[in-house]
């Protein structure tokens, strides 16, 4: 009975030990391939492999980033003006100007203690005619009141500053205007204008441009001027406790429609929200589109890498032919072969994606802090183009390169299985 055990033991522990040999064996070989090799003809087919996995692992690196910054860059923009909801009295009203409803301190409340929302903020709107410098053009006033938030509009500004509502009877002579309207009206900061309100009868008001703002988007620079509610409220005989809307910004945009659904709940009958994605559909719609765009990018790329892959371990296969049918006849079994080739797949990968990460992160880094390439701000909506890096993305690239360059190499390698020893040994 011990003499049965020692023997079981003795043949696992040679099992083992065969196993480990086989293992350095294939590592010893593909190490000897991959350093020490002379042939120059597979060593230029390699270089060729390592080139198009690192341009192709650094291509898809960028094109996520800018995609991802683009997206953002974008967003940021139209959700800084517009805030990511609006809520509007519910009719048939379909023109500028807004249909007033009382302020619902019940609706503030309950809004402002939502953990999704970050802030409410009442406004109204009201078209007008701006006159300065023999020139005239149509905007829209949006008014808004002492807690509006600034962040964004004191990012845009190309010169003065913001409303400043510490005095109340110079606020309504404020006025912010955009840099598009400005170089059309020959306005600079502390210009005096004269602003024409089309209603019976016809009002006019004296503004001094309090400061210019550029957001980069054509509908908004073209179009909107920012001044007091009080104004507006005035203006349109509204009652002192009325306005057109709120401005909602909430805490997560991706978390967008959920949050729309708990505004709706909370609000009356009367009053509706509008996500920022129904307000401008066609930019969010062309946002999307970009994400169908970038699939096709990823996966030309990974074509690419693996084409070449295939290529450059057919090339090594097939160049040590004699030296295959050597080891086999030496008593090599077909997957100690085959991990001998895979060993110097994955080490050849490696050394691309290494190098694809070092170039791809090294030249969004450098646009990131220089801005070097340069857009057609009234068609992208930015001067530059944007560079956003995400920790997952770069994660699911490399292991998504990796995962499938080591898969597809499995094929190319059972062309080992294929070689026999005495046809292998006379080829030259």
């Amino acid at each position: 009975m011990i003499k049965v055990q020692v023997l079981t033991a003795k043949h696992a522990y040679l099992r083992r030990y065969k196993k480990h040999i086989a293992l350095n064996l294939s590592y010893f070989l593909a190490r000897r391939i991959s350093f020490k090799s002379k042939r120059t003809f597979s060593k230029l087919i390699v270089r060729i492999a390592i080139v198009g996995i690192a341009l192709g692992l650094g291509i898809m690196i960028l094109t996520l980033a800018i995609l991802k910054g683009f997206k953002q860059e974008i967003r940021e923009k139209i959700r800084g003006f517009s805030g990511d909801m609006m809520v509007l009295k519910y009719d048939l009203n379909n023109s500028y100007e807004n249909s007033p409803f009382k302020n619902d301190t019940t609706f503030l409340i309950k809004a402002k203690s939502n953990p999704y929302i970050n802030k409410v903020m009442p406004f109204a709107t009201k078209p007008g005619i701006i006159k300065a410098n023999g020139e005239i053009e149509g905007v829209l006033l949006k008014g808004v009141d002492n807690t509006y938030d600034w962040t964004f509009f004191k990012k845009s500004l190309r010169s003065g500053t913001v409303l400043n509502f510490g005095d109340s009877t110079e606020v309504k002579k404020q006025l912010l205007i955009s840099q598009t309207i400005a170089n059309s009206l020959k306005l600079k900061v502390g210009d005096k204008i004269i602003m024409y309100f089309v209603q019976e009868p016809i009002r006019r008001r004296q503004f001094v441009i309090k400061g210019i703002f550029d957001f980069g988007i054509e509908d908004v620079d073209k179009s909107y001027v920012i001044g007091d509610i009080s104004l507006i409220t005035r203006l349109n005989n509204w009652n002192p406790d009325e306005v057109g809307g709120y401005e909602i910004k909430i805490n997560n945009f991706n978390k967008l429609r959920e949050t729309e659904e708990i505004v709706n709940g909370l609000l009356p009958t009367k009053l509706k929200s509008y996500t920022v994605t129904d307000t401008y559909p066609a930019i969010f719609s062309w946002l999307d589109l970009l994400d169908g765009n970038t699939n096709v990018v990823l996966g030309l790329m990974i074509i690419v890498a693996v084409i070449n892959m295939i290529s450059a371990l057919l090339i090594m296969i097939l160049e040590r032919t004699n030296f295959i049918g050597i080891i086999k006849a030496m008593g090599a079994r077909n997957w100690v072969i085959q991990k001998i080739f895979l060993y110097n797949a994955i080490y050849l990968i490696a050394i691309g994606m290494l190098i694809g990460n070092i170039w791809g992160f090294g030249f969004g880094l450098l646009q990131q802090q220089t801005h070097f390439f340069k857009l057609k701000e009234a068609t992208y909506y930015m001067s530059f183009v944007p560079i956003q890096f995400d920790i997952g993305d770069w994660i699911f690239l490399n292991a998504g390169t990796a995962f499938i360059c080591i898969l597809v190499m499995l094929g190319p390698s059972m062309l080992v299985t294929k070689i026999t020893p005495v046809k292998a040994i006379r080829f030259k």
